[in-house]
């Protein structure tokens, strides 16, 4: 009879440790263990881990003092609180949090070919929800990536919904940087290079 209720306990014990652990990991409401960040204003992000690489899992939304090179798509304020800032290439070299930078474009390469390469990276990284035409993603890494547009210095905007557009700090000469960016009706995660005065999305990457 020892014997019997000695197992149960142990029983028990397990299940309890096995459900406060699926507590831990499923207590975000996406089933992934978030870390946290605040940024210099002291607005805190949510965090995750890819790889060996830890993300801000939301868009920067980091109001940078004294300029006028980060703005909410649109100027409409409630867009920077769910989709973050845009920013131009010098602002957001300066803008990530302490201890956190402006991926370069081999960091953010490190994070596509760890979900599995650029061809069906953007499936993996897009938000489940939020995505122009239900062309959302699985979001299998908790970088919930969104559709925030992109803008310019002239103050016109485009592609919200449909696609996001993420800053490297790798430049290709003066003029030009390398970015990520992710359409609705694809899978891919694109690498291309545009001028530094367009104002994208920030992700920052822990040092």
């Amino acid at each position: 009879m020892y014997i019997i209720k000695n197992k149960f306990a142990k029983f028990a014990q397990v299940a309890a440790i096995g459900l406060a652990l699926a507590f831990t990991f499923s207590c975000s409401g996406d089933d992934f263990k978030y870390g946290s960040v605040k940024d210099k204003n002291g607005k805190t992000y949510k965090t995750i881990k890819i790889g060996n690489q830890t993300w801000m899992a939301e868009n920067l939304n980091f109001d940078v003092p004294s300029n006028d090179t980060d703005v909410c798509y649109g100027n409409d304020p409630a867009n920077c609180d769910k989709y973050g800032r845009l920013y131009n290439l010098e602002t957001a070299m300066k803008a990530c949090p302490n201890g956190w930078h402006l991926p370069s474009n081999d960091e953010w390469e490190t994070l596509v070919d760890f979900v599995g390469g650029s061809k069906t990276a953007g499936k993996y990284l897009k938000s489940k929800s939020g995505w122009l035409e239900n062309g959302n993603g699985e979001n299998k890494y908790g970088f919930s990536a969104l559709p925030g547009g992109y803008g310019d210095s002239e103050g016109d905007f485009g592609d919200f919904d449909g696609s996001g557009y993420w800053w490297s700090s790798t430049e290709r000469n003066s003029d030009y940087a390398y970015l990520r960016n992710i359409y609705y009706n694809y899978e891919l995660v694109f690498n291309p290079i545009i001028n530094n005065i367009k104002l994208l999305s920030v992700r920052c990457v822990q040092d």
